[in-house]
């Protein structure tokens, strides 16, 4: 008589993206082939399984979820126990369960190719619907508005399934098992083209097809999408082109493109390999890709005398119908006006946008809360994420560092001024919001606080920590202020430290290379070119660059060619407004020259600044080539452009002054002055630019001899500059430092808010 294999029962919690993404349905399926009996479910915390097998059964089943889970899951962890028979017999999907909510939401994902291929097969019952949806793709944390992820905790509550679509939700065989925004045309969301008085053009199918012929005839169209609206039009009209930016009140900044298929992108663009499984992935992110040639576009006023493309693929059934439609590129921007958070309700965008659109194309499915499209770029042959919004937030990752005062804290983090994003730590783990943008309007500063609104919702998060920027003026310094909490302030670019660390998961000790345009100064100087050393349980600004001044403050930013005046007027003095064959001062007028040498020489309004950022664009000025600058950042973007192909190890000199009890000083004067003879001896502008970029790279690798450390982070938003961090990569290593730089979170102040967090935890 044979002896039975005793069994046991063996219990599991999968933690990590697990929700939405068919994780149930394949556990039940892997259950009853390995002939287990038990139960799944979901919870606040992720996926609990309880099976009952025998030892070598349980463990096959262990192994298999690790190597076959669903494509679009992420698990981060795996807690195991074995427990006492209960005799349970067959297995079952159980209904979700709450508890204490750290699970983690999924960004939304582009449409599946099962989903497309059916939208596009007339004998399919989802034809040319344009909500169609599985487990696999579709909206997620643009809709959810609580936690488990289950249906009547989204905005497709409102949506009763039909028959169908209800056996589809409850059929564990099926890839809609459970998929909570399953619909078809009968039960589902659908659309209606409307005028400016928001009256009914024409709907459901109609409606795409109307949009097409509008787009074709030149009108600007608002389009109700998957985290917002876009503004649309057919980027070959140069029209088209002209009018938007008038309307938008964007002169010159590049626009998004949209293109109806990557074998189109790749007549128009230069597409690696990676460059175009980011461009096919769920994710589908703009992507910055390099023209063939200038003239190779739609319209070359779409990027002017940029040689990169914002290029993205439809990535909802909406935009596949459309682009098909239309069988060309169209400009995909957001829809909102300068500086103002994108609309994501029609009767919003009726009254946002009608003095920029022409035609609203909406639906009725509703939106939680507002996502940008994210951007991307490939650096050093890897994905490097400049915004962080649709497809990739909310970003989460576990923090192991503690509280010493608390071992549970629940710690919040504003972010910065610009490119904002914000951030809360629940125990261990770490939500990083989508992109919200500046907050330089009331329109952004409310848009940011319904963002922790309903993150503060999702994950019902009470701060007891409020970490903060150290500039008193941010407004989201002072909102952290308000709310009658202890505040942690963190200096700007420590926190970019702590940020690329956390990010690349190393521990002190690290020496930091933290350049930007603009961050508050414990010397109460604008700082921007600083190399921070970070130790155990303290960081020092042991270098920086020399300062400068910046005549007229603010308006300084917006003018390189001031940033020029305020650098050449520490080499000359006042003998520089005689020096007439300079280019910066050839950008103003006698008048203007005038006032700003008064306040150069009498030190009115011109703040200090050791600003790396604010360096470029001062260089951008001397060489001619931006000498007012219509978006941030554009005159440091034009600098690097010029370099083209150049290929040089040729640098400028530069003297590291070692000062008593201050930070090593990197005077820049004599490349200044380099850069002057350069220009006057009719050298290529390309070359200055490479040898400039080069200069910065050498004081880098200076540095990091000066204080030995191996480690070396580059982090703030001059690393967004694709030669300037590839150079300095290759340097450190050549030199056998071990360089970390940003893929995940962005280099810019997007990255803010997880380094509060750390400092937070740290201090």
């Amino acid at each position: 008589m044979s002896q039975s294999i005793p069994k046991q029962r063996l219990r599991l919690t999968i933690k990590g993206a697990v929700q939405g993404v068919g994780f149930r349905p394949f556990i039940y399926r892997l259950a009853i082939e390995l002939g287990l009996v038990g139960w799944v479910n979901n919870s606040s915390l992720g996926v609990f399984i309880e099976v009952e097998g025998n030892d070598r059964t349980l463990e096959t089943f262990q192994g298999r979820i690790w190597q076959e889970k669903p494509p679009r899951s992420r698990i981060q962890s795996i807690e195991a126990s074995y427990l006492d028979l209960v005799g349970y017999e067959n297995f079952e999907i159980r209904a979700s369960v709450g508890g204490e909510k750290t699970a983690v939401v999924l960004p939304d994902m582009a449409t599946c190719p099962d989903c497309l291929q059916e939208i596009f097969d007339p004998n399919n019952r989802r034809y040319r619907y344009p909500f169609t949806n599985c487990t696999n793709c579709g909206p997620r944390y643009s809709i959810i508005e609580a936690l488990p992820y289950d249906r009547p905790n989204t905005t497709m509550k409102s949506f009763q399934m039909c028959g169908k679509c209800q056996s589809e939700y409850e059929n564990p065989l099926d890839r809609r098992f459970h998929a909570q925004p399953n619909a078809c045309p009968i039960c589902g969301p659908h659309l209606e083209l409307w005028d400016t008085e928001g009256k009914v053009v024409a709907a459901g199918d109609r409606a795409i097809k109307a949009t097409a012929d509008a787009i074709r005839e030149g009108k600007i169209l608002a389009i109700k999408g998957l985290g917002g609206f876009h503004l649309i039009i057919d980027a070959g009209n140069k029209s088209a082109i002209e009018q938007l930016r008038q309307r938008k009140k964007r002169p010159q900044k590049p626009f998004a493109l949209m293109y109806p298929s990557l074998d189109l992108v790749k007549e128009h663009c230069l597409v690696s390999q990676l460059e175009e499984n980011l461009l096919s992935s769920p994710e589908a992110p703009i992507l910055l890709l390099k023209r063939k040639t200038l003239s190779a576009t739609p319209s070359t006023e779409i990027a002017p005398g940029n040689p990169y493309l914002g290029v993205m693929l439809p990535y909802t059934p909406l935009h596949h119908l459309l682009m098909a439609e239309l069988g060309f590129p169209v400009v995909a921007t957001s829809g909102n006006i300068s500086n103002e958070p994108i609309c994501i309700e029609e009767t919003e965008a009726l009254q946002r946008l009608k003095e920029i659109a022409d035609l609203f194309l909406i639906h009725d499915r509703a939106i939680v809360r507002p996502l940008d499209d994210s951007v991307v770029r490939v650096m050093m042959g890897k994905e490097a994420i400049l915004r962080l919004a649709r497809g990739y937030a909310p970003f989460s990752k576990v923090e192991n560092n503690t509280i010493s005062e608390s071992p549970h804290p629940h710690i919040l983090a504003v972010g910065a001024h610009l490119k904002n994003t914000v951030a809360i730590a629940l125990k261990n783990r770490i939500f990083i919001s989508q992109h919200v943008g500046d907050l330089a309007t009331t329109a952004a500063f409310e848009s940011f606080k319904k963002v922790i609104g309903t993150l503060a919702q999702l994950y019902e998060f009470k701060p007891t920590i409020v970490a903060c920027d150290a500039h008193p003026d941010y407004l989201s310094s002072q909102f952290a202020q308000q709310l009658k909490l202890p505040v942690v302030r963190v200096q700007h670019h420590y926190a970019h430290v702590l940020s690329c660390m956390a990010e690349n998961e190393i521990e002190p000790p690290v020496l930091g290379i933290s350049w930007d345009g603009t961050g508050y100064g414990l010397d109460g100087t604008i700082w921007g070119g600083e190399f921070i050393y970070v130790g155990g349980d303290n960081w020092q600004r042991i270098a920086r660059l020399d300062t400068f001044r910046l005549p007229g403050a603010k308006q300084a930013i917006k003018e390189p060619r001031r940033v020029a005046l305020g650098l050449l007027y520490e080499l000359f003095g006042d003998d520089l407004f005689t020096q007439k064959n300079l280019l910066p001062l050839q950008a103003f007028s006698d008048r203007e020259l005038k006032i700003v040498k008064t306040m150069l020489h009498k030190n009115l309004n011109t703040p200090v600044t050791s600003s790396v950022g604010r360096l470029f664009d001062g260089v951008s000025s001397i060489l001619g080539i931006r000498q007012i600058a219509s978006f941030e950042g554009q005159a440091a973007m034009e600098l690097e452009f010029a370099i083209e192909d150049i290929e040089t190890n040729e640098h400028y000199d530069f003297k590291l002054i070692n000062c008593e009890n201050t930070p090593l000083v990197v005077d820049w004067a004599a490349m200044l002055h380099d850069i002057l003879s350069d220009l006057k001896y009719g050298l290529p502008t390309e070359e200055i630019s490479a040898k400039f970029h080069n200069s910065l790279v050498e004081i880098i690798v200076a540095i990091a001899k000066h204080t030995k450390e191996r480690k070396i982070v580059l982090t703030g938003g001059c690393f967004q500059n694709n030669y300037l961090t590839r150079r300095a990569i290759d340097r450190l290593k050549q030199e056998n430092f071990h360089p970390y730089w940003h893929q995940t979170i962005p280099p810019n102040d997007g990255g803010i808010a997880l380094g509060q967090i750390i400092a937070a935890l740290r201090k």
